[in-house]
């Protein structure tokens, strides 16, 4: 029995922020998997079918990852054939990203599964907006 409040689970608003994003993320799975996806490729593809031709640093802004996170996971993007990653022209120390044919392919394959997904979120539609702004807006303060 913890003689502190502040460190009961039920009083962390960070546990049911972690364990809802590790359910969400579960549930992307069955999806993924037969196409030989991880959840956070599946986010690169996301931001690279919205806007081709990235760099790694665009890419991390995105999705709030580092370039040492998303790095060794671009590679193995590219040993699959789906991304080319390539120095850019007038600055050696950028590194553009963009999709291959077969990466291009991924959308078609990919395109059913928000659908599939969003319908095991029990939340109404003006809910699931409500959590949207509030995790954006949790996310955009530094």
């Amino acid at each position: 029995m913890s003689k502190y409040e502040q460190l009961k689970l039920e009083n962390q608003l960070c546990f049911p922020m972690y364990a809802a994003a590790r359910k969400i993320t579960s549930e992307y799975t069955p999806y993924l998997k037969p196409l030989g996806l991880t959840y956070t490729q599946y986010l690169v593809f996301m931001v690279l079918w919205e806007n081709d031709h990235l760099s790694v640093g665009e890419i991390c802004e995105k999705l709030y990852l580092d370039s040492g996170t998303l790095t060794p996971l671009l590679k193995k993007m590219e040993t699959r054939g789906w991304i080319r990653r390539k120095r850019s022209s007038t600055d050696e120390r950028v590194v553009r990203i963009d999709l291959t044919d077969e990466g291009k392919k991924m959308e078609d394959k990919c395109r059913d599964i928000p659908g599939c997904v969003g319908s095991c979120i029990t939340l109404s539609k003006e809910e699931a907006g409500n959590l949207y702004n509030i995790l954006y807006k949790f996310l955009k303060t530094e």
